[in-house]
Order: structure tokens, then C-alpha cells, then sequence
């Protein structure tokens, strides 16, 4: 499920959901619907899905029902997975999605994941953690290639995962043109859609 919220552009790399969703179909038994299913962050619909996913380049600031929607979702079992445009630290997602989260869960609760987390060994390895885009490597954004991620944990699981690595537009392509890659670059995706189902609860209200 992607949030749509009423600030910023939520309706970023239109063609990440097919290609991740085709990916989940090459290399698991998840039951897939092909069709990308976009929510209002502010609608009680969420509450029936445990994935979400959420991005920008722009300002994100929620409305009040946003806000408690987000929190009660989070709280109540669902994860969220919420990915930065810009790939920048000091973007204008990043500092706004960041104030959001320390509103609803305190200035401590987005914090760095060591590299061996269980969500790099969920479905395929990544022994050095994150693997990076090739929008790092290019040097656009902060010219930083971030060798974290960071989240935020309820009991004991991430409930939000947290990136500046732009993997949206990094996996922004028709799933038929994987061919052409030396490595399959949307694997971690899986494993971040493989570590949500493992440990989420359940978030109805």
C-alpha cells in the first residue's frame, strides 16, 4: 500500500510498486496483486493492509488525522517503509519527515540499525548492510553515501524503516528490463517486504 498525504508529492516513481511487486513474484511464494493499492494516509482503510510505503521530495506536513492515523498504525503493528527522494539529509523530505516522526514518537525514536539486522538477512544477504544506489555514487543529494538506515522499533520490531537512499527511483524501472542488470538491484527490496510480513502484527484499530 502507498500513503498518499496531502502535502509534498507522495506519487513519486510510479513504476517501483510493479517491478517490486513482479520481483516478490520471481523469488517468493507471497501471494501478489499486481495492482498497486494508493490509500489516504488520513482513511481508516489502512488500518486493513501491513505494509505501507510512503516518499517525496517535498515538505511533508500531516494533518491532524494523518498524524494520529500514522501513529495508531505504526503502534497498533503495521510497518512502514519511508524513503527520501532526495537522498539528502538536509533535503526538504528529510527534515520534514523527520520532525513528523519526532511528534508522534519522541526526538529518540528514529535511530541508526546496525548493519547485521535480521532485515539484511530477511530473504537474500547483505553482509555490509544497505546495499547503496547509484544516485550515491553519483554524487547527487548530500554527495554522501549513507552506510545506514535508520528506525523506528515497537516492541522489539521496526515499525518505520527509514531511508536517504533513494531506493524508489533506484528501482523506478519496467520489471523486463531487470535483464540487463548484472545483479538484480530490487533484492532488497524483498528482503524489506519479507521482514515487515515476519514480524508484523496486526494493524486493524
Amino acid at each position: 500500500m502507498r500513503l498518499r498525504y496531502h502535502s509534498g508529492d507522495w506519487d513519486t516513481d510510479q513504476r517501483m510498486p510493479s517491478n517490486l511487486l513482479n520481483s516478490l513474484i520471481e523469488y517468493t511464494t507471497i501471494p501478489v496483486n499486481l495492482q498497486e493499492k494508493v490509500v489516504d494516509l488520513e482513511s481508516n482503510e489502512i488500518f486493513q493492509y501491513p505494509f505501507a510505503y510512503i516518499s517525496g521530495h517535498k515538505l511533508v506536513q500531516f494533518t491532524t488525522q494523518e498524524s494520529a492515523n500514522f501513529h495508531k498504525y505504526v503502534s497498533n503493528g503495521g510497518f512502514v517503509f519511508a524513503d527520501d527522494c532526495n537522498h539528502d539529509i538536509d533535503g526538504l523530505f528529510a527534515r520534514s519527515f523527520e520532525t513528523q516522526m519526532t511528534n508522534l514518537f519522541g526526538p529518540a525514536a528514529l535511530h541508526k540499525i546496525p548493519n547485521n539486522h535480521p532485515i539484511y538477512n530477511s530473504f537474500f544477504h547483505f553482509e555490509k548492510g544497505p546495499p547503496n544506489t547509484t544516485f550515491e555514487l553519483n554524487g547527487w543529494g548530500d554527495d554522501l553515501v549513507h552506510d545506514y538506515l535508520k528506525a523506528i522499533t515497537i516492541n522489539n520490531r521496526i515499525g518505520v524503516l527509514y531511508s536517504n537512499k533513494d531506493y524508489g527511483c533506484e528501482w523506478d524501472y519496467d520489471f523486463r528490463n531487470k535483464r540487463f542488470l548484472a545483479e538484480d538491484n530490487t533484492k532488497f527490496g524483498v528482503n524489506i517486504i519479507m521482514y515487515a510480513l515476519n514480524t508484523i502484527t496486526s494493524p486493524s484499530r
